[in-house]
């Protein structure tokens, strides 16, 4: 006897798990979560680029004063 295992993951079982979900948390609360992961990431970006526009001398500072590193 062979037994085929197919481990892949099909439509359907990704079906079953989106209406589970819809289910148990229902889709307001789910287009609410999504709103705020979208806000998290906008703000992550503009945390990023203020960080980088904002800093520009530190690698210089970084570079001048050997002994900071050793502490």
């Amino acid at each position: 006897m062979y037994i085929i295992l197919n481990m892949g993951i099909s439509f359907w079982q990704i079906a079953i798990v989106v209406v589970l979900v819809v289910l148990l948390f229902g889709r307001g609360k789910i287009s609410s979560l999504m709103g705020d992961v979208a806000k998290g990431i906008k703000s992550f970006k503009k945390g990023m680029s203020d960080d980088t526009s904002n800093n520009p001398q530190d690698d210089n500072t970084k570079s001048d004063n050997p002994d900071s590193d050793n502490k």
